[in-house]
């Protein structure tokens, strides 16, 4: 039987949309953190506050947006939440305080946690349903790609530039997303166009009860990943490995992109278990080796394995959200999936912040470690067993 194809217009537009979306949130997350303690003479906890506010701002409206999705239109949703994210990009000029940039970070966080929702519930009906372990793994390779270019261009920017250099790129990025979103065709969906009574909000209108489960593994597994979006580069500068910062998310991705061809296959034919097991066992052993890094070789390493294991396994997750839901509510599948990995990452972000006062960097990263291994047994109870009794029926049937 021939596949239906994936690398259509519309996957393509909506894939470069997310694609310039990531790369000026990438950009901002790893340059704020020198922004805040350099020139607004901020300390560690301001630092992971900044990226907490953004992210509790995407939280708080996720739920909300998943419903708008299904109810409004996702086309309509994504262009508003476009907007709202490129405005907030060209304010960032005129922000000379923490307080400033705390409220411009929360509007900022509103724009960018509908968009990211509108996206991926977009994605997720473009893609054909026999494929959709491999589209959204490549649907998620755009986002590690921005994830190399962001960090490495607003680290290399800051290291000859001014940040007005930065938030002009980020205005620009903003735009482009905008006027790329409006050509991507959204398809019909069964029971689009035809008007349903208003419903009440509750706890089911504004989250999937069936992706709860993997997303809170998401939302564990977020906590690791707070500890490089919000300290990787000021550690790296304590370290006196500025330079290598700024390549740590290029080896991160290149080895994602390395795997990416073969994993979102092996998700289709073998599985979710065969990823996600190694996956978390390789996010946890690069934690630990970037706790003891003290040179830019073991530095990178560890960007490589942290690549290999949660650059891998984080699509595979919201793949499970997705297919685990009824296909009429994708959008708050996503939705659910994304605020309980976004809480991961802001509560992470402030609490880690507050933390390595205490603590130091080198502590943190072996504390995360432990974390990410003990969400092994997390995922074998909330997902994994079931996963492999499930499979284990369809083998017999077969």
């Amino acid at each position: 039987m021939k596949k239906q194809p994936l690398w259509t217009k519309d996957f393509l537009s909506i894939s470069f949309t997310s694609f310039f979306l990531f790369i000026g949130f990438y950009i901002l997350l790893t340059t704020l953190p020198i922004y805040v303690m350099d020139d607004l003479h901020g300390d560690e906890t301001q630092v992971g506050l900044i990226v907490s506010m953004f992210l509790i701002a995407a939280v708080l409206c996720r739920p909300f947006t998943g419903k708008w999705l299904d109810e409004y239109g996702r086309k309509k949703i994504l262009l508003a939440a476009l907007i709202i994210f490129a405005v907030a990009s060209l304010l960032y000029f005129w922000t000379d305080s923490i307080p400033l940039l705390l409220a411009l970070r929360f509007v900022h966080g509103i724009g960018f946690g509908m968009a990211t929702t509108a996206t991926g519930a977009i994605v997720a009906d473009i893609i054909p349903d026999e494929r959709k372990g491999e589209g959204l793994g490549y649907y998620g390779m755009f986002m590690n790609m921005a994830m190399v270019i962001g960090p490495f261009a607003g680290l290399t920017i800051i290291q000859y530039m001014g940040f007005d250099i930065i938030f002009g790129l980020c205005t620009v990025l903003g735009f482009l997303a905008v006027l790329l979103s409006i050509i991507v065709r959204v398809p019909k969906r069964s029971g689009h166009g035809v008007k349903k009574p208003a419903q009440k909000l509750s706890f089911s209108t504004l989250f999937e009860k069936n992706a709860i489960p993997i997303s809170i593994v998401a939302g564990i597994l977020a906590l690791g990943y707070a500890g490089l979006l919000s300290f990787i580069s000021v550690y790296a500068k304590e370290l006196g490995l500025l330079t290598a910062a700024s390549f740590f998310f290029v080896v991160y991705a290149v080895f994602i992109l390395i795997s990416r061809p073969f994993t979102g296959r092996w998700f289709d034919i073998h599985g979710e278990n065969k990823i996600i097991y190694p996956g978390i066992i390789l996010f946890a052993v690069g934690l630990l080796l970037l706790s003891q890094a003290h040179n830019t070789f073991v530095f990178l390493l560890a960007g490589a394995l942290i690549g290999l294991g949660f650059g891998t396994i984080q699509p595979c997750l919201q793949t499970i959200a997705i297919q685990r839901s009824d296909s009429s509510k994708r959008g708050l599948a996503t939705s659910t999936y994304f605020t309980f990995f976004d809480t991961g990452i802001g509560l992470g972000s402030y609490v880690l912040g507050v933390i390595v006062i205490y603590t130091g960097f080198s502590s943190l990263y072996m504390i995360l470690a432990g974390i990410v291994a003990i969400c092994l047994l997390f995922y074998y109870l909330l997902h994994g067993r079931k996963s492999a009794a499930v499979r284990q029926v369809k083998e017999k049937t077969i």
